[in-house]
């Protein structure tokens, strides 16, 4: 069972989450609040895996609300779903410890395996943050010199090379023929060879240390 915490203002749409969540199998909606107004009482309540956090709300928004969440709960994922599809949203989310940024025009069925990709491990992202983020990486983050040499095999780099271009677990594993469990295996390998605790973490050191 996924516990899934909601942070969204809209009410309407905070109430869709929360009927969303309780009626899929595997899913509970953890908690739910307007604001982030107690947020680190109201995460230690919930006891969620994931947090679902829209950006603009009001007081703290959801970017200041990822920072402190990753400072004071490391296992927790957050999953940023917003309207803003700006460079600069994007990457502070992202830099914040986001673990992937859809857009609130995701259909339902795409937000339950977003939340799904992040729970395993995954760096979910609409196609169109996916190309923008591969932008953003490449302009805003300065090759070391030498290459770092992370000894991943040759699948893994394959593997991290379609993780870099936003893909979830199930599309590399169609990809590459395989299963997702074994994808799954590869991409904990290559998090411990980098040092690494998230598929957005991965993806800065690949596209810095120029692996892909």
């Amino acid at each position: 069972m996924i516990r899934v915490a909601i942070f969204e203002d809209n009410k309407h749409l905070r109430e869709t989450f929360e009927f969303l969540l309780d009626a899929a199998e595997d899913f509970t909606c953890a908690g739910s609040w307007p604001d982030c107004t107690n947020l680190i009482s109201n995460l230690e309540l919930s006891h969620c895996d994931i947090v679902l956090m829209d950006i603009e709300m009001p007081g703290m928004n959801g970017i200041e609300a990822t920072k402190i969440i990753k400072q004071h709960f490391s296992a927790i994922n957050i999953l940023i779903q917003t309207v803003f599809f700006e460079d600069e949203y994007i990457f502070n989310a992202i830099c914040a410890g986001a673990s992937g940024y859809i857009l609130k025009s995701t259909t339902p069925d795409g937000y339950l395996q977003a939340i799904k990709d992040v729970h395993a491990g995954g760096s979910p992202m609409t196609p169109g943050i996916a190309r923008k983020v591969l932008e953003l990486f490449k302009h805003n983050l300065q090759p070391v010199s030498p290459a770092k040499d992370y000894n991943l095999t040759n699948q893994e780099k394959k593997v991290l090379q379609l993780l870099v271009a936003g893909k979830s677990y199930k599309m590399i594993a169609a990809e590459l023929f395989v299963s997702i469990d074994t994808i799954k295996t590869h991409i904990s390998k290559t998090y411990a060879k980098l040092h690494v605790h998230s598929g957005t973490e991965a993806v800065s050191v690949a596209l810095r240390d120029k692996i892909v």
